[in-house]
């Protein structure tokens, strides 16, 4: 069993940045991926960031490139979500998800582990 535990988040204007932090417990080598997802009210989670657990290149889609970098503190088995230039858009429920798997995948479904949300707001 994996656990992930999800901190950081509040609110910020348009513009400002915000920081989560994941931190993964229990059996981490069962798993090889971490990703951080969001829900906007009305809508299917989406990706957010992406990394493979030994490094590698990060995902990150489209709509986030350039505004958000994924990182790991090694030390503390903590994944760190660093989002900068935010817009109002951007405001959602994140959380951070674990999986095993080939690749850093983008649909919520295949992940099977879950830490619980933190919201995001911002305003203009």
């Amino acid at each position: 069993q994996v656990h992930l535990v999800v901190s950081g988040g509040g609110s910020v204007q348009a513009g400002g940045s915000l920081t989560l932090s994941c931190a993964v417990s229990g059996d981490i080598g069962s798993v090889n991926h971490v990703a951080f997802f969001r829900q906007a009210p009305g809508k299917e989670p989406e990706e957010v960031a992406c990394m493979r657990i030994e490094g590698g290149d990060p995902d990150y889609p489209r709509f986030m490139r350039g505004r958000v970098i994924i990182s790991r503190v090694k030390s503390a088995d903590t994944w760190i979500l660093q989002m900068d230039r935010l817009k109002v858009e951007d405001t959602a429920n994140y959380s951070c998800a674990a999986r095993r798997g080939e690749y850093c995948a983008s649909w919520h479904g295949i992940y099977p582990y879950w830490g619980q949300g933190t919201q995001v707001t911002v305003s203009s």
